[in-house]
């Protein structure tokens, strides 16, 4: 059995299709009329996610950057710095500013639903996502996969974003598995003038393009409806919190459907992603001499000494910064687990180092370990051991397709297992789930 609900609201943009008992579920990629920055300012209203900034970050950066999108995104940089960022009059703050904003002129709304091409060049690495709107019933289904369990504080505050901006501003960071087709219609459209062009804060270059032919149109939604899963790469919680708001707003609907329905997001192919280590620095070594922490480690690995800082080559082998030095730890076979999850190094090293040996048991609440992004480099985990840390663990990243293999057995990966890089800008696209401008 089968359940389909249409309607036909400008040009039957928000569709509900979901299949159940047991029937094939496909995905419901749709194109959108979005609002964007008008071209002169694509550059200046472009921001980073609002949660790579802490709360003094975020600050300095909108009084020297004013006219970003992180002032919407982290509507407390308009308040005193001891203003609770969570009262009500903050989440309508940011409702105000961007209306005013496309009020003003600052943003143009595109007058009919067209897929867009977001091209990021960082570092030499070049990737090319669709920009579109995924639909909740797929996240609520399954279709949408996610590795990552979501805390309930910072879905919370995102939930209160969107309802009170009346907008997704924030796009969700998503993959799939490669298709020819669509690889062929991204290659046309990527030859044809951007719209933006232009560099952000931190070094990636931004290409935009918008792909507007209904005849291209129709045959990447038609791939995508082919697609039985689709996966988040990035933004757990922005997934979440879109979903909790699209469901408020159809129940206040009657079930009807309406513009939340679908949420913003960019859907990269799995070929082009790029997946950086995800690094572990602690405070200390829970009573243990460096000496007394380097036997224990011989049990678990083939600790060898390094001149040189220590970059992962393969999977199951750790460099380790302790005592101003740098060692290759190799795990011995019998450490080695053949499963999704517990086969992952970061679930290696919690369950054989910093559970046992460093007293880490939930490295989600411990304030004695900390994570450090790859982009950092090693030299940042030399510099944590300096100032305020005792050793370092650099990571072999983990593999996008060890990614999907938890994803498509419904399990979660531990804490800070992937750092995706570059990060997906906020800004460039809205989602306006009012519906008024349909």
């Amino acid at each position: 059995m089968w359940y389909n609900t249409q309607v036909d609201r400008k040009k039957e943009l928000f569709t509900c299709v979901f299949y159940c008992k047991g029937e094939a579920v496909l995905a419901d990629i749709i194109p959108f009329s979005a609002i964007r920055p008008r071209a002169d300012l694509a550059q200046e209203i472009a921001a980073l996610p609002y949660d790579v900034f802490d709360r003094e970050e975020a600050r300095r950066f909108v009084e020297e950057h004013p006219g970003s999108f992180l002032a919407i995104d982290r509507p407390e940089t308009q308040f005193p710095p001891d203003h609770d960022m969570y009262a009500p009059e903050v989440y309508a703050k940011a409702h105000d500013l961007l209306w005013q904003s496309i009020e003003n002129g600052r943003f143009i709304r595109e007058d009919r639903p067209a897929y867009y091409l977001y091209e990021q060049t960082f570092r030499g690495h070049v990737q090319t996502g669709i920009v579109a709107c995924s639909s909740i019933d797929d996240y609520l289904s399954g279709v949408i996969k996610k590795h990552e369990n979501t805390r309930s504080d910072k879905e919370e505050d995102r939930v209160r974003h969107v309802d009170a901006c009346d907008a997704q501003t924030g796009p969700i960071f998503l993959c799939f598995r490669r298709q020819a087709e669509i690889s062929a219609i991204v290659e046309k459209w990527r030859a044809v003038e951007p719209v933006y062009s232009f560099t952000s804060h931190d070094g990636t270059e931004n290409r935009i393009f918008i792909i507007n032919e209904s005849s291209d149109i129709d045959r990447i939604r038609k791939v995508f409806q082919a697609m039985d899963a689709i996966y988040i790469a990035d933004g757990h919680h922005r997934c979440a919190s879109a979903v909790r708001v699209g469901r408020m707003r159809r129940e206040a609907a009657g079930g009807a459907p309406v513009p939340g329905d679908h949420f913003l997001a960019v859907l990269f192919p799995e070929d082009e992603l790029r997946i950086l280590d995800y690094n572990r620095v602690v405070r200390d070594l829970n009573g243990r001499t460096p000496e007394e922490f380097l036997e224990a480690l011989r049990g678990i690995f083939t600790v060898e000494g390094s001149e040189s800082a220590v970059s992962p080559e393969m999977k199951g082998v750790f460099g380790m910064f302790l005592g101003g030095r740098w060692y290759r730890l190799t795990a011995r076979e019998e450490k080695r687990v053949d499963d999704a999850v517990e086969g992952l190094d970061v679930a290696l090293l919690q369950r054989e180092v910093l559970e046992p040996l460093l007293g880490i048991s939930d490295p989600k609440t411990d304030k004695r370990i900390d994570f450090v992004g790859g982009i950092r480099g090693l030299g940042e985990l030399e510099r944590r051991c300096r100032e305020d840390m005792q050793i370092a663990f650099s990571m072999h990243p983990t593999s996008l397709q060890e990614l999907f293999a938890v994803a498509d057995e419904g399990r979660l990966m531990p804490p800070k297992s992937t750092w995706f890089e570059p990060k997906l800008l906020s800004g460039l696209f809205i989602h306006d789930i009012t519906g008024e401008g349909l």
